[in-house]
């Protein structure tokens, strides 16, 4: 199958991914959506239109994230709701909460790199957790509100896929050197794979499902990779990432989110709001932003095996 490609690149913002889209009527969920990337989609895809519901665990500052947006686009359909992915009586709430269709729903919040392993309530390792199976069952509990109306599920994911695929056998850590690095990775493979499985399993409900990689933005996700005391090696890699801007990071996601090029797409994987090739994970893993998916992250049997394990852990 050939990549989809688009005429727009690494240098492109949400807004003109979305020049000429008309999302009036249209809501929209994005998770983490008070800063960073999280924050650039919900603006993009209320200047568009959309009715947009910023989830955040800081309820207080989701709501001013949404006023900002609110003053910044004239769009008055913008609200905030509390969400903590890590904890199950947070993700039910919210879900019990909703009300009418979601066209689109943006599983963006994300955590990265703990420094040291810290376990849930429920056991399992706190990336993995957040990153995954809260989103797991964000969507599960919504999935009716997203096939009324044949909705999106955007899945941000990252190049920290390529580290790690999901080591079912020690999710956890229990016995293995616990590394921040290969448990973020691991994470955000587990969310290719779950875009992987949705576009299987949902597609006679008319739900789509895409990951990608918005891109690497300076924001409050790297304060464990690069905290103030980070090493001279850290501090090497920090100085000469090619980051940019949030505006350029939510390109990518509102393109799977929202753009009509994306109409009836699923279970693939995008970056630079293109189509990411397949590659070898230990050939690039020198690039500051290898632009590519893993194997790992498309394995069928592994998406299959994560569904199932992510709906006895959620009861979904």
């Amino acid at each position: 199958m050939a990549l989809l490609t688009t005429s727009f690149d690494r240098e492109s913002t949400a807004d003109d991914v979305l020049s000429g889209v008309v999302l009036h009527g249209r809501t929209a969920l994005v998770t983490g959506g008070s800063s960073g990337v999280g924050l650039a989609t919900a603006r993009a895809l209320a200047r568009a239109g959309a009715l947009v519901v910023i989830a955040a665990r800081g309820l207080e500052r989701a709501r001013e994230a949404a006023a900002g947006v609110t003053a910044e686009t004239g769009n008055e359909a913008v609200t905030a709701v509390p969400l903590d992915l890590s904890d199950p009586s947070s993700v039910r709430g919210l879900v019990r909460a909703w009300e009418g269709p979601l066209h689109m729903l943006v599983d963006n919040a994300g955590i990265m790199a703990l420094p040291q392993l810290d376990l849930t309530a429920d056991g399992w390792e706190r990336q993995f957790a957040t990153n995954h199976l809260g989103h797991f069952a964000l969507a599960t509990g919504l999935h009716d509100a997203l096939a009324s109306v044949g909705g999106r599920i955007t899945a941000v994911s990252s190049t920290g896929h390529l580290a790690s695929p999901v080591v079912f056998d020690d999710i956890n850590f229990h016995e293995r050197p616990y590394d921040p690095f290969l448990a973020y990775g691991q994470s955000k493979t587990a969310v290719v794979l779950f875009a992987a499985e949705v576009a299987t399993r949902w597609a006679a409900d008319g739900i789509t499902a895409n990951s990608l990689m918005p891109g690497g933005i300076k924001s409050p996700l790297q304060k464990h990779a690069f905290g103030e005391d980070m090493s001279d090696e850290a501090r090497a890699v920090y100085d000469s990432y090619p980051w940019r801007s949030a505006d350029q990071g939510a390109a990518t996601s509102v393109l799977v989110a929202a753009s009509p090029l994306l109409d009836g797409v699923s279970g693939r994987y995008f970056q630079n709001s293109n189509e990411a090739p397949v590659i070898d994970p230990v050939l690039f893993t020198r690039e500051a932003e290898p632009v590519g998916v893993a194997p790992h992250a498309l394995d069928r049997e592994s998406a299959a095996r994560l569904w199932d394990l992510s709906a006895r852990a959620t009861g979904a």
